[in-house]
């Protein structure tokens, strides 16, 4: 922190008041009820709980805009704004001297004390913060107008933040609903006809995945585990998601090239999984060379003659498997589920036209895209919040040297023209 700053204790300058159970909770929302404000109010927004306003009277009241403090439980020394709400009995309202400290200002400050606060808990059976440890946190008393300053650039990158969760959050669903449509009536206009995997187009035939892929199932571990950066680079269920495999973290085993055999992977493979969220399944689409896949993943490989598009069967097993539930039960039963490679080549699946496949991919592509371009700036904009909020509130920078234009910016909306075309 700046040598030049003034600074307090948070308890010269906060009143710390815990929450109380009220004496009853009901689940009507009328008028006359106020939400019960839990950590789970305040972090879905959402209140399933309620205080009759006639039991006010024995209750902590939060309000809008006033830091609360999560105090006891696993997250304790967690912050939040304050909603208009009754206060859990887990929580503490946190109520600056508006005379020396803004609201805003001092819920940013407690963000940066979080590990602290967290690490820093007290109690053998149920962690709670310690209170001393809070009201001894040091906390700099700048000017209110740059406090005021300080608080609202960094509210707008919150809110920046949270609306670009919303807009990937909101494709997301665009995507899942344009599967099932995609899935159900394809792109040609045809009539339907029923099927053991519900209505599917007329031309569409529907074959076994073993009748179109090859399936192989990857290496066992076997002890070959290395923590080093040589060794040949193998895939686990951990790297595989829905449509896309994640390469931040991947393991390395130590094994003869020769033993890996036909298990190298190529661009275009599919990997679906054996084990966790059997079914998971994405396609390798790197052209590097050398990697290969645990036992847990099978690897389908289109069958020499065949006309299967790997991106498509991957997309068919998301709707199968979490959109029209017709691989429920799909697992072999044993104590952790999973799914054989004889199960998985029996399983049934759609075969359009490969022209209507890649067409129907292409669509979906253009989904993801739009998904992640939203991931990206949210991980940008989060590394940027996080950088500010440490270097105003240590004084490395001040709020008057930044050029805050790019924030004035409105929000591109998610507009029905802005989706693609189903």
């Amino acid at each position: 922190m700046s040598a030049a700053w003034l600074t307090r204790s948070l308890g010269e300058v906060v009143a710390i008041t815990k929450g109380r159970k009220p004496p009853r909770l009901i689940s009507d929302s009328s008028s006359d009820s106020f939400p019960y404000a839990t950590a789970e109010y305040f972090r879905s927004g959402i209140a399933t709980q309620f205080v009759p306003s006639t039991d006010l009277a024995s209750c902590v009241l939060t309000r809008s805009g006033c830091p609360v403090l999560i105090w006891d439980g696993s997250n304790a020394g967690e912050v939040f704004v304050g909603k208009d709400a009754v206060l859990a009995s887990t929580m503490a309202l946190i109520r600056p001297d508006d005379s020396v400290l803004d609201e805003g200002f001092c819920y940013f400050f407690l963000k940066t004390a979080f590990d602290k606060l967290n690490d820093g808990t007290t109690g053998s059976t149920i962690p709670h913060v310690s209170k001393h440890m809070l009201t001894a946190l040091q906390i700099p008393i700048l000017p209110l107008p740059e406090q005021r300053l300080i608080s609202s650039l960094l509210f707008k990158l919150e809110s920046a933040i949270a609306l670009q969760a919303q807009l990937s959050d909101a494709t997301a669903e665009i995507k899942r609903a344009a599967m099932r449509e995609l899935f159900t009536r394809g792109l040609r206009g045809e009539p339907q006809k029923e099927t053991e995997i519900g209505p599917v187009p007329e031309s569409w035939q529907i074959k076994a995945i073993g009748h179109v892929f090859e399936i192989v199932q990857g290496l066992s571990l076997k002890g070959n585990l290395s923590g080093g950066s040589d060794g040949v680079p193998f895939l686990r269920t951990s790297n595989v998601y829905w449509g896309r495999i994640d390469l931040k973290n991947v393991s390395r085993m130590h094994v003869a090239p020769e033993l890996i055999g036909d298990r190298w992977l190529r661009q275009g493979d599919l990997l679906v999984c054996e084990g966790g969220e059997i079914g998971r399944a994405a396609v390798w689409e790197s052209k590097e060379p050398g990697y290969t896949y645990q036992n847990h993943l099978h690897r389908l490989r289109p069958l020499i003659g065949g006309s299967i598009e790997p991106k498509f069967a991957a997309a068919w097993l998301e709707v199968g498997f979490c959109h029209r539930k017709v691989y429920e039960g799909a697992g072999n039963k044993t104590t952790i589920p999973n799914l054989s490679r004889a199960r998985l080549a029996e399983l049934p699946m759609p075969v359009p036209a490969i022209d209507e496949q890649r067409d129907i991919v292409a669509i979906l592509d253009a989904i993801d895209r739009k998904i992640e371009l939203h991931r990206k700036k949210r991980t940008v904009l989060e590394e940027l919040f996080k950088a500010l909020l440490h270097k105003l509130m240590t004084g490395e920078i001040r709020v008057d040297e930044l050029d805050l234009s790019a924030l004035q910016a409105p929000a591109e909306p998610l507009s029905p023209a802005a989706e693609p075309a189903v």
